[in-house]
């Protein structure tokens, strides 16, 4: 598996950059997570809009899908240019259903509802499900492919049960919006303590900080974090590719 990150700022891009997406390949399948606002401009960076195979969203806040709606309009002008591709599926939970319903778009777009008490199959990928602990239903991922496994927190404070659900993870892609001295819970975040509990008590083998928060020194997450959790620590930026 490669993981390429695209977008990595809580709440709202950065100028010039983007908020939550991350593309997964593996055996040239390649799997967008979460698409939040300034994502499909750094996408092109890496992959065409066109040649995306599938793409699996946490939940529904703007900042992990707001560019939803640009890419089906990509794909469609795409298509107007001679390079039509397959009817792209979007896997989101149903428990907004109006959100839901926006992820099939003509027969460019269509959204699938995962079940989260089920494994899901994409492509390569096998992706299980816990629930987050934010203020609108959100779903965290462990994602494997072959031998090798990606966690991803998505948006969500800590909880005991994320431990057993990560344990051995070759990467944990966790959030990490609040400092050392902040209690995340009531906006429904981690702090940079939370991540080192969680990276420590699973025994991950990397452990990557994303949804960054805007003020501040952001260097500052890793070091507090590695007062608790003794193996690799690294902050999300555009372009970061992580093979596993």
């Amino acid at each position: 598996m490669k993981l390429t990150i695209v977008g990595f700022w809580g709440g709202y891009p950065k100028v010039n950059e983007a908020s939550t997406g991350y593309l997964l390949e593996h055996e040239g399948f390649k799997l967008m997570i979460d698409f939040g606002s300034g994502v499909l401009a750094k996408l092109q960076n890496f992959v065409q809009p066109e040649e995306l195979d599938a793409m699996i969203l946490s939940h529904y806040h703007p900042d992990h899908v707001a560019d939803i709606g640009v890419l089906q309009h990509a794909r469609l002008i795409q298509g107007f240019l001679g390079k039509k591709s397959p009817q792209l599926p979007i896997y989101g939970h149903t428990q907004d259903k109006q959100e839901f319903a926006k992820l099939t778009y003509k027969n460019i777009t269509k959204g699938i509802a995962y079940d989260p008490a089920k494994k899901l199959t994409v492509g390569p990928f096998t992706i299980s499900f816990i629930p987050a602990v934010h203020p609108v239903p959100c779903y965290a991922m462990r994602i494997e492919a072959g031998s090798k496994s990606l966690v991803y927190t998505a948006d969500t404070s800590f909880k005991e049960e994320f431990i057993p659900f990560a344990t051995g993870a070759d990467l944990l892609l966790s959030e990490c919006n609040f400092y050392g001295n902040q209690d995340g819970k009531g906006a429904g975040h981690m702090n940079s303590f939370d991540n080192g509990k969680l990276a420590e008590g699973a025994d991950v083998k990397k452990l990557v900080l994303t949804h960054l928060p805007h003020y501040g020194e952001i260097d500052q997450l890793v070091s507090e974090a590695s007062t608790v959790y003794n193996g690799p620590i690294t902050l999300a930026r555009e372009g970061l590719e992580i093979t596993l």
